[in-house]
């Protein structure tokens, strides 16, 4: 029985602790930090159980596990059917781990107005909707978690950031807003031409690879849940509100919602779209390779063009969120455990990018590349030295966690799914991939020049006199996990890949044949 609770313990763990925060008094709200970050702590070591269960138990490293399925709204069907699997799991546990180093860095590190207690509480309310969202498997479930994540990022935007924070704020809500309405009439779609009317993701796979929907009705299905996905991931050109929105976003913001925020669109396609409407999926998958090697190109060209160091990274997010979407529009399995390692690789290491920059920020009080004026490297050593290598796993070094998810990724789009190839489109997806295999050498250039331009040369005598601190204590403590993988994964890439290859096979052999 422990067992079955343990998942829904594990997600609704955060929102207990955002309702313990909203009940502590204003005069004592510094005591949210130690509230969130006790709550973070348990919500990791209970994802790390269920990640250690998950081999340990009946699941035995495939399939579904801790599984829950309880009626719910019993007059439209829907049920709380929760559970996770291998697909599912990395996220998961990556959304936990994120959570808990923002907590720490938290302690130190609020942007204006403070408000810990605000902050705090909506940080653990956006953690229980995107863990939720990877544990779900009934469509209306998976809407309500989706949901749940916009509003506490709104208003984290909206209040604890730049100077441009309302029209970010506002420009997130609207873009995500308008891509659910898409998602909840696809989903009302496919629950009225279900035969069994069922909401139930497993059960509506089962449809879709048995051939119970129409080719029509999947190809049109298939757009408006792609179009919500899109939006979320996003890709080109549903991707103007990201640049902003990261831009403006306080430090803690901009880590999760590069970290976690941004994979719940490509997971939606994986879990959701694919396997439930796999010819929509042949139908718009060329399509959608397009729109991918698009945004790396197009990502990298925006990344040279940019002087504000964190609008650097959070267009550098558009082009690696493009190789994550060719590795899924190669419809093959090596292309959609690139794109999930490619999504947890991204997750380490562009939120660690992210925290740099607001550290740097906080000392230089500007994300100007001009006004740094290079020099990182003399006035503050270590903060240099870990800025160039995490950069350096940005663009793709060999070695290092950035590599894998964008090299199988083109290796995937070389070979695609047999259907895809008969249907005639392996030359487009082989110019493709030389395309894209371009916009890894445009990675590597934007993030050279950036280094050369920040860390390298002489710093200016006004920073010299400043004295800039180096990393504290607190920075060590939060970034330590995140460079630590980013060299493990980098080395050991069947960490993830074996955890998510079992449960990939089986949900893409409807696109064997």
């Amino acid at each position: 029985m422990l067992s079955k609770l343990v998942i829904s313990l594990t997600v609704f763990m955060p929102l207990l602790g955002a309702g313990v925060i909203a009940l502590i008094p204003k005069r004592s709200e510094e005591a949210a930090k130690p509230v969130a970050l006790v709550t973070s702590i348990i919500g990791f070591v209970l994802s790390i159980a269920i990640l250690i269960g998950y081999y340990a138990g009946e699941a035995g490293g495939s399939g579904m596990a801790f599984e829950v399925n309880l009626p719910w709204i019993e007059a439209i069907g829907a049920r709380y059917h929760v559970g996770i699997d291998g697909i599912s799991l990395p996220l998961f546990v990556l959304s936990y781990l994120l959570t808990l180093l923002c907590s720490i860095y938290a302690f130190h590190h609020i942007e204006e107005p403070g408000k810990p207690k605000a902050f705090l509480a909506l940080m653990l309310m956006l953690q229980t909707g995107m863990a939720g969202c990877f544990i779900a498997f009934d469509l209306v479930l998976f809407f309500v978690f989706w949901e749940l994540v916009l509003v506490p990022m709104y208003f984290m935007i909206g209040i604890w950031g730049g100077p441009r924070r309302e029209y970010a704020s506002i420009k997130f809500f609207l873009y995500t807003l308008f891509g659910s309405v898409f998602m909840l009439v696809a989903f009302l779609a496919l629950y009225f031409a279900s035969p069994d009317r069922t909401f139930d993701i497993a059960r509506l796979s089962e449809l879709g690879a048995s051939g119970e929907f129409t080719r029509t009705f999947q190809i049109v299905a298939f757009l408006g849940i792609g179009l919500s996905f899109a939006i979320k991931a996003p890709m080109w050109p549903f991707h103007t509100w990201l640049p902003d929105a990261h831009t403006e976003a306080p430090t803690v913001g901009s880590v999760l919602l590069a970290g976690v925020l941004l994979k719940m669109g490509t997971y939606g396609f994986v879990r959701i779209a694919l396997p439930i409407l796999p010819e929509g999926a042949e139908f718009w998958a060329p399509v959608i390779a397009v729109l991918a090697v698009i945004a790396i190109i197009y990502g990298a060209l925006c990344c040279l063009a940019q002087t504000d160091l964190k609008r650097l990274i959070a267009f550098s997010s558009v082009g690696h969120m493009g190789f994550v979407m060719l590795g899924i529009a190669s419809l093959t399995p090596v292309g959609i455990n690139a794109a999930i390692f490619g999504m947890v690789a991204h997750g380490i290491i562009t939120g660690m990018l992210f925290f740099i920059v607001g550290s740097i920020k906080e000392r230089y009080h500007t994300r100007s590349i001009a006004e740094i004026g290079g020099g990182v490297l003399q006035t503050m050593p270590r903060m240099g030295a870990i800025f160039t290598y995490v950069a350096i796993a940005s663009l793709g070094l060999p070695g290092l966690a950035g590599f894998w998810g964008e090299i199988f990724a083109l290796l995937a789009a070389w070979t695609p799914a047999p259907a895809l190839v008969k249907a005639g489109h392996l030359t487009l997806y082989r110019v493709l991939v030389v395309i894209g295999a371009f916009g890894t050498l445009l990675t590597a250039g934007y993030f050279l020049w950036m280094l050369q331009r920040v860390n390298m040369g002489v710093a200016p005598d006004r920073w010299k006199e400043h004295k800039l601190a180096d990393i504290s204590a607190i920075e060590w403590g939060t970034w330590t996990p995140l460079l630590a993988l980013i060299i493990i994964l980098g080395l050991l890439p069947f960490l993830i890949l074996n955890v998510t290859a079992p449960d990939v096979d089986a949900i893409l052999s409807v696109f064997a044949g």
